[in-house]
């Protein structure tokens, strides 16, 4: 299907397509972390995911719709429904860790170190599926890992209940990386999306009826009648599910998952910068540092064999 499946292109351009997807996938998570914690505030952890990825997958209905529609007269492919529930189920794991990690008052700075140890956790894995990394890829994880901690760690590091749970998230996010990294290659990128993001509301929906919304009707219905409630879940559903989610998807189509995990990483780079431009929050020498050693890892991780 022209204009939506990935058409033949070479490596260099496929690369720097998928780079600049990613890039944009985590500008938009950086700024949805204030959603996630505002939204988790006015209802509960699962009830906001459930939401969200709902509202996500219906996002991406009309555009699914449109470009079928221009191909009415070809045979269509097979909507990739066992790829997306796979990907969706380990999307369900990680996200709904990482949300009542975030509602049971882990630190924002500690939360985003946390997230973001996949980008340890993806080559470690991919070893044992056969991945490689060459050893400038090893230093940009290194590199980006003190930065992470610079960047978010404020005190003495120490783990609580809600901090476990965000190591498992980490967990479950590399796992999806790779999942991704096995199905995205080839597969329409929006129909695999939109499939994921139903996986993972409906997975959701289970325990936020039974945790939440049965045993609090009434305060459940009320949440959602609140702008403290909808503001968060139209940007998380839109543009933190239904945009970003699917730029992972295209991303990672041509770039190695842990060079992937590194671009996604700058997440928490976004997400101070965010708060220091839009919300005129104080950047500290050592955030600086911080940021400038991530951004630094993800130009060594870019960097071609021959100029290393």
């Amino acid at each position: 299907m022209k204009g939506w499946v990935t058409e033949p292109m070479n490596h260099t351009t496929n690369g720097l397509r998928g780079a600049i997807a990613l890039f944009m996938a985590a500008f938009i998570w950086g700024i949805a972390f204030v959603a996630q914690s505002k939204g988790g505030e006015a209802m509960g952890a699962f009830t906001f995911n459930a939401t969200r990825f709902v509202m996500g997958g219906f996002v991406l209905i009309p555009l699914i719709l449109f470009f079928r529609s221009r191909e009415a007269g070809a045979q269509g492919a097979p909507l990739p429904l066992r790829s997306g529930i796979v990907i969706g189920c380990a999307l369900a794991i990680a996200s709904n860790l990482q949300q009542v990690g975030i509602t049971m008052g882990a630190a924002a700075g500690k939360a985003g170190f946390l997230t973001a140890c996949y980008i340890v956790l993806v080559p470690i894995l991919g070893i044992l599926l056969g991945k490689k990394c060459p050893a400038k890829v090893w230093l940009a994880v290194l590199i980006t890992l003190v930065g992470l901690y610079l960047l978010c760690i404020k005190d003495s590091f120490s783990l609580s209940r809600p901090d476990i749970l965000l190591l498992l998230c980490a967990l479950c996010f590399s796992i999806q990386i790779l999942c991704i990294d096995a199905f995205a290659p080839g597969a329409n990128a929006v129909e695999l999306s939109c499939i994921e993001f139903f996986t993972c509301g409906i997975l959701s929906a289970v325990p936020a009826l039974i945790c939440e919304v049965i045993p609090h009707p009434e305060q459940t219905l009320a949440s959602f009648a609140t702008a403290d409630a909808w503001i968060p879940l139209l940007y998380a559903g839109i543009c933190s599910t239904g945009i970003a989610y699917t730029l992972q998807v295209v991303g990672q189509a041509s770039v190695h998952p842990t060079i992937a995990s590194l671009l996604m990483s700058l997440e928490s780079v976004f997400s101070v910068l965010a708060g220091w431009v839009l919300l005129h929050e104080h950047l500290t020498l050592r955030e600086g540092i911080g940021c400038a050693l991530i951004f630094l890892a993800v130009v060594i991780a870019q960097i071609g064999e021959n100029d290393f």
